[in-house]
């Protein structure tokens, strides 16, 4: 059951001006058609069916057209950067020009992290809204890990205490706005940028199935789990 708190809003920002150079497609990633449709599309409408979310920004590269073209109940604005870091940063700063205020809670979520479902997103807010920091949607790693010099085994680390980050991220829009000035261009995610001053976000359990298409196979995978959920 989701929880309301007066005076409370939630703004979503879905940074999507990458171009997935991983993903061996032909253009951006996030566009590619996945279960019917471009995937975007489906990270959008999960945070649709989330009522409590005043506002979704995608921020998008100069010159990208989808959304003229494509209609998605969003605002797009074609402020992306070269790094993640920068495109968040300047979303933010569009949100605020929106109307959203410094103490208003935001969600940064992957474009290409198009499993991701309303009660994943519920259960973030529900935990984060009544913390000092906020948090992050992460799941506890199972694997072994090892890291890597010159193609062999360098070390196995200990799984114990690791977690796999993943989106959204929920935190305070004037903090992280702090936390990214502050942390510079490179941070990976946004808890990266406030740990960096100091915090410590709210782990909040997420899902294996809410991963990040990266990868040619991880294509396949995300669409056989959407037509199962379409089923």
């Amino acid at each position: 059951m989701s929880v309301n708190v007066p005076n409370t809003r939630f703004f979503a920002l879905i940074p999507c001006a990458g171009n997935g150079s991983r993903a061996g497609t032909s253009g951006p990633k996030q566009y590619e058609p996945i279960a019917g449709k471009p995937m975007v599309m489906h990270t959008l409408a999960a945070f649709a069916a989330v009522k409590r979310i005043a506002k979704t920004l995608v921020v998008v590269a100069q010159g990208d057209g989808f959304f003229t073209r494509n209609f998605a109940p969003v605002t797009a604005a074609a402020c992306g950067g070269e790094t993640r870091a920068i495109s968040v940063a300047n979303g933010l700063h569009e949100l605020r020009k929106l109307g959203a205020d410094s103490r208003d809670w935001v969600l940064v979520h992957d474009a290409a992290r198009c499993l991701i479902t309303p009660e994943q997103i519920d259960r973030l807010i529900d935990t984060c809204m009544v913390d000092d920091v906020g948090g992050l949607l992460a799941h506890k790693l199972a694997d072994t890990l090892k890291t890597e010099k010159g193609g062999r085994v360098d070390e196995t680390l200990s799984r114990e205490g690791k977690w796999l980050a993943q989106t959204p991220q929920m935190f305070r829009i004037g903090r992280l706005i702090e936390a990214l000035e502050q942390a510079g261009d490179e941070v990976t995610d946004e808890a990266s940028a406030i740990e960096a001053v100091g915090q410590r976000p709210l782990l909040v359990p997420g899902s294996s199935q809410n991963f990040k298409v990266t990868y040619p196979d991880d294509f396949a995978l995300a669409e056989a789990v959407l037509k199962g959920r379409q089923r």
